[in-house]
């Protein structure tokens, strides 16, 4: 990992910010705990500085990093629930779904650390679900950057399936990734991917084994073993903390036992033993698929009891370990068939264990069919949420559109009580100049732009609309004049910060007013909408607060209060 800098994190880019993540994430997935733990709360200390800033894409990017972090230390999977419910929260809320797609792997994942695979089923399947359509790249993002995080959540799906066992749709969601991978994807994505594939083969073939299917099996070996070749060379260049002078092979439990599954033989003695020892922090799949490799090759070597001490200790190890139960089972055969007299358990033994590998196979087999059904249904709620929010959303912004609007308004009005209420009305200053200089398409960008401005600026609980035209509603439950006035002064300096080429210039007028008691959507929307007015008489690019006595016969309008509202769809 590259040093920090002397410069303070206010000062360092978004981009820089996502970087360190990646850097950290991929050091803290193989660290011991202590450095594990020291990158963590630099991690966090990253995801405090996003959060600051309040980009939407960047903070969702961190919330990922610091949870996938915590699920690779055991001592800390506990802290990543909270994380992975925010981020699953903030995902929703600002429709990154990519990202909230790998909120639900990442959620299956943390479920079979603690030995549910029900959850983990259901997260897998709502995730799969997000991301069973082609969906439109996210022009904010840039498309390789999205491309990549779309590859991210393909594989931390995969490798859920590929725990639960369910080889045959983890290897499609894996290759569905290897797409993304190839046409975005840098050195170190390569490898995870690599690798991640690497060690799905190896699960698939020992599973295949158990049930008697030794030639399938072995096709599986041979392709892990060729998979850990082709990691070597985008190795060099990827992230993992690694020594230079030595092969992937010789530093990767994973691609190490993929070599000696595939073959066997002393020559692997070495180095297997190497990587059993020097990696304390393990994970229990590479330790599990390490003492079953090195198990082999020291029957080969004629080091029976030597075989069955690896296996005795790493099943005593992992005693208390749930997340990796069908790798367990492997474990548990291989240490069986060692155990007996020579290697030969009594026929009968054989027999009913093999009768038990077809029932469990039989298992999973209903498990893949309780996956496609979830699956179905997890596509048919998405479809359906799809279609209703389609019925409330501007196709243009994919903000809520007017009838959204009309409710969310009605609702706000009949359960205000004594809770304030702002409601603002905002027009675009110098919109029309776009479309007559430029194109409409171009006017189109425009507003895109200000709506994702405006939707990252406001607050979690503010409602945000199109009205028609390049005019937006905002609603703040709970928040006074004042309040209302300051938030959207900070979404004016927003979109008058932005670059040129996204704003062409425009600039935000905005009628903010208080909802008073009695008054109808109608009269509030009126009394906005000649607050933005007073705005742009002032010069545009500001916020103009109507003010005056809500809740008494005697207050006197005030100019504004007198102009005329003229309906959105009358002026265009």
């Amino acid at each position: 990992m590259r040093e920090e800098p002397a410069t303070t994190l206010s000062e360092v880019s978004d981009a820089w910010l996502v970087g360190r993540a990646r850097e950290l994430n991929a050091a803290g997935q193989h660290g011991e705990p202590a450095s594990q733990r020291t990158t963590v709360r630099e991690a966090d200390s990253l995801l405090m500085e996003a959060q600051r800033r309040g980009e939407p894409r960047i903070v969702a990017q961190l919330l990922r990093h610091c949870a996938s972090m915590r699920l690779a230390c055991a001592e800390l999977a506990d802290e990543a629930d909270p994380l992975l419910e925010e981020l699953l929260h903030h995902t929703k809320r600002h429709g990154l779904e990519v990202l909230q797609a790998d909120a639900h792997a990442l959620r299956g994942k943390r479920a079979l650390l603690i030995g549910s695979e029900d959850s983990a089923l259901t997260e897998v399947a709502q995730g799969l679900a997000m991301l069973d359509d082609e969906l439109a790249p996210d022009r904010a993002l840039g498309r390789r950057s999205w491309e990549r995080l779309l590859a991210t959540s393909l594989i931390d799906l995969g490798l859920v399936l590929t725990q639960l066992g369910v080889y045959e749709m983890a290897d499609e969601v894996m290759a569905r990734a290897h797409q993304r991978i190839r046409e975005s994807g840098g050195p170190h994505e390569i490898a995870v991917h690599l690798i991640n594939r690497c060690r799905m083969q190896l699960a698939w073939g020992l599973r295949l084994e158990r049930v008697g299917l030794a030639e399938d099996a072995a096709n599986q070996f041979s392709t892990a073993a060729a998979i850990a070749v082709a990691v070597e060379a985008p190795w060099r260049e990827s992230l993992f903390p690694r020594v230079s002078n030595r092969s992937a092979t010789e530093q990767m439990p994973v691609l190490g036992a993929a070599h000696a599954l595939d073959a066997p033989g002393s020559e692997h003695i070495p180095r297997l033993e190497q990587l059993r020892h020097v990696d304390r922090s393990m994970h229990p799949r590479e330790q599990i698929l390490i003492a079953i490799a090195l198990s082999r090759c020291l029957v080969r070597a004629d080091h029976r009891d030597e075989a069955t001490r690896v296996l005795s200790e790493t099943l005593n190890n992992l005693a208390q370990d749930t997340s990796e139960q069908t790798l367990r089972i492997s474990l548990a055969r291989e240490f069986a068939n060692l155990a007996e007299p020579q290697g030969r358990p009594r026929d009968s033994l054989r027999t009913y264990a093999l009768e038990l590998e077809k029932e469990l196979w039989a298992m999973r087999e209903t498990r893949v069919s309780t996956l496609a059904t979830r699956l179905e249904n997890s596509r048919l709620n998405h479809k359906h949420d799809a279609i209703t929010r389609q019925a409330h959303e501007d196709p243009l912004t994919g903000l809520s559109n007017r009838r959204a609007l009309d409710g969310r308004l009605e609702t706000l009005l009949h359960s205000a009580g004594d809770q304030p209420l702002a409601v603002a009305l905002v027009d675009l200053d110098g919109f029309k100049g776009v479309n007559d200089r430029c194109s409409h398409a171009e006017g189109d960008d425009v507003l895109r732009t200000v709506a994702r401005t405006l939707r990252d600026t406001l607050r979690t609980d503010d409602f945000l609309a199109r009205y028609g035209g390049d005019e937006f509603v905002v609603l703040l439950p709970g928040a006074g004049l004042d309040s209302a006035e300051a938030a959207l002064t900070r979404a004016v300096s927003a979109v008058d910060a932005l670059p040129g080429e996204l704003s062409r210039g425009v600039t935000l007028s905005i009628g903010v007013v208080a909802l008073r008691r009695q008054e109808s959507a109608a009269q509030a929307l009126a009394r906005a909408d000649a607050a933005m007015y007073q705005a742009k008489r002032n010069g545009g690019n500001r916020v103009s607060a109507l003010s005056g006595v809500a809740d008494t016969e005697e207050h006197h309008p005030t100019e504004i209060d007198q102009a005329v509202w003229i309906p959105p769809d009358a002026r265009w």
